[in-house]
């Protein structure tokens, strides 16, 4: 079930990165007190009262002219509309109303979708008295707040949970007993659509050498050596007059609900560029939410080859990608489809490893011997034994180690625990979780 997601959206230097740092409780956008610092999208999940919902950063408009920035905004505003849940709509209580401030609230006015009116920079009892002047504004409710400081914020972050639907248990177990989503995400342009073609044999999306040529998350029924799957495809926009900006936006929104729907997901690289950014950003956004992936480099007929060029190729990426390198790195033409029915055989067994449930005898028999003879680091004094191991029951694999000092293992032992877990059983391409509770 897709996620609730949240659009931060408000003219330039109004503290909207700080905003989303302090929501995602990470230091993530980079700030500074000038305008247009963000420019790429940026976008992180935000926990408050046993809710998750996703949070996205706008901005990054700096053209010269005045007219281009109104301009500019308008079209980050009707994207946030369209494609967000809900908006928070950022001012600054130090300059009070603005025109550009007034042009968004009255496009904010006609939106069904939910808005708060976050006044940003009320860090003292003046300048909070100073924020009731953006009632006029015509939206409520409104929220004084500072974002450096975190005051106001609590109050906020319960009125945006209150609007998150409670996930239903019969829906998350019909959802587990349907088929395999499998998400085709990548950055604009790297042939998402095609290799979507080349895979049902028709050209059910319009392809464009123009990045963001989807406009809607398409999915399609699929069938591989009898085995079904449902793909998603994802992309950004079909509007031409559309900024670059704009175009990257979309595309962000687009990624994040088709992860947040997806069991696996085949992130697409392009072959005549090395790993960029972003393309790191949508690998991490999967593994945060704890998703099957699989790393496609496309367009490899493209690409002047030797012997060793694949295997350059692939240092390169696992580098960027490191702590987690077991994932299946598979080099494919969707234009030639060139090992495209391989990429979805990988897809489909890494969903299967991704569901499967190791045995608590396995696991006990497997792991202890191992932890006995390289045993976690005793930490003042304390030796710490690790008494019992086993999975529990969620939706990827998460496994709970019972100890005398839970709260003593640090993450180098963590992460030898999980590097044994992938030697010992398969888990290439499925992020893992590890617990610790006292016994």
């Amino acid at each position: 079930m897709a996620g609730f997601t949240i659009a931060i959206v408000g003219r330039p230097n109004v503290g909207k990165s700080t905003l989303f740092n302090r929501l995602i409780a990470e230091r993530q956008a980079i700030v500074a007190d000038v305008s247009g610092v963000t420019r790429d999208r940026i976008y992180g999940t935000s926990d408050w009262d046993g809710k998750t919902f996703n949070v996205v950063d706008t901005g990054g408009f700096v053209p010269d002219a005045r007219d281009e920035i109104t301009r500019a905004i308008a079209h980050q505003v009707e994207i946030a509309i369209d494609e967000a849940d809900g908006i928070l709509f950022v001012c600054d209580a130090t300059t009070g109303i603005t025109d550009l401030d007034d042009a968004i609230a009255r496009m904010l006015r006609k939106s069904k979708k939910p808005v708060w009116l976050v006044v940003n920079k009320a860090d003292n009892y003046e300048r909070t008295l100073d924020a009731q002047v953006f009632y006029r504004l015509g939206i409520e409710p409104l929220f004084p707040i500072s974002a450096i400081s975190g005051s106001g914020t609590g109050e906020l972050l319960d009125a945006i949970v209150a609007n998150i639907p409670p996930s239903s248990s019969e829906q998350e177990a019909s959802s587990a007993d349907s088929l395999p989503r499998i998400a085709i995400v990548g950055q604009p342009n790297v042939g998402k659509s095609s290799l979507l073609n080349a895979l049902i044999g028709e050209p059910r999306n319009v392809v464009s050498h123009e990045p963001g040529t989807t406009r809607d998350a398409i999915h399609t029924h699929y069938n591989l050596f009898q085995k079904s799957c449902i793909l998603i495809d994802t992309a950004g926009i079909r509007r031409k007059d559309a900024y670059k900006d704009q175009l990257e936006f979309y595309a962000t929104i687009r990624t994040i609900k088709a992860v947040d729907e997806a069991d696996v997901c085949m992130l697409l690289l392009d072959a005549t560029r090395p790993m960029t950014a972003q393309d790191v950003n949508i690998f991490s956004l999967i593994i945060r939410k704890r998703k099957g992936v699989v790393l496609l480099v496309n367009k490899w007929d493209a690409v002047e080859k030797d012997t060793h060029t694949a295997k350059v190729f692939e240092t390169a990426i696992r580098e960027k990608i490191s702590p987690f390198t077991d994932v299946p790195i598979i080099f494919i033409s969707a234009l030639e489809k060139t090992r495209i029915y391989k990429a979805m055989e990988t897809a489909l067994d890494v969903h299967h490893r991704r569901k499967q449930k190791i045995p608590t005898s396995q696991l006990n028999e497997v792991l202890l011997p191992i932890i006995a003879q390289t045993p976690p680091p005793a930490v003042r004094g304390h030796h710490i034994h690790i008494k019992y191991i086993t999975q529990l029951p969620a939706s990827h694999p998460t496994f709970l180690f019972f100890t005398n000092y839970p709260d003593e293992i640090r993450q180098p032992y963590k992460q030898f625990l999980e590097n044994q877990l992938r030697k010992h059983f398969a888990f290439s391409g499925v992020p893992l979780s590890i617990y610790f509770r006292k016994k």
